[in-house]
């Protein structure tokens, strides 16, 4: 096996900041890296892809009004069991959740997805015990991928 060929079989660390960043733009990216979609080896049914390390999660943007908009809902299965939370709240009480739960939605709905997700760590603030392991950081160099185009939210005047 040639060392590019072998390099193409390994997982890599990413890690993104995603301080005001659009949240659809930015879990779209992510979940291709989860997939290994970049990859010359991909393959729909194959598990290449990998590790994502994400940060300042709590500073998330969104576009225009969604922010008091969006709506989470889920149903406990009892009845009266609905629960809904506007993206407001349910980033105050789970600052990871909404990103994980785009992300999730993202990627393919079929076995690989649990194992796909256990490859994605979200952190709230910038603090995060996986320093070591970081091979791309999307703020300081080039990316493989490219995480940081066009996904800035617009500026406010």
């Amino acid at each position: 096996m040639s060392l590019k060929t072998g390099l193409a079989y390994g997982r890599v660390w990413h890690l993104v900041d995603a301080k005001d960043k659009v949240l659809g733009k930015l879990s779209q990216r992510i979940s291709i890296a989860l997939r290994g979609k970049y990859k010359p080896i991909f393959h729909p049914s194959s598990d290449c892809g990998d590790y994502v390390v994400v940060v300042n999660a709590r500073h998330l943007a969104l576009t225009g009004k969604k922010a008091a908009q969006k709506k989470y809902f889920w149903h406990s299965g009892w009845p009266g069991g609905v629960t809904e939370l506007t993206y407001d709240k349910f980033s105050a009480e789970h600052p990871t959740g909404p990103l994980k739960k785009a992300v999730y939605g993202m990627l393919p709905k079929n076995n690989l997805r649990k194992v796909q997700m256990g490859r994605l760590f979200i952190f709230a603030d910038a603090d995060h015990p996986y320093e070591k392991n970081i091979f791309r950081d999307y703020e300081n160099g080039a990316a493989q991928i490219d995480l940081d185009s066009e996904i800035e939210a617009p500026k406010k005047d």
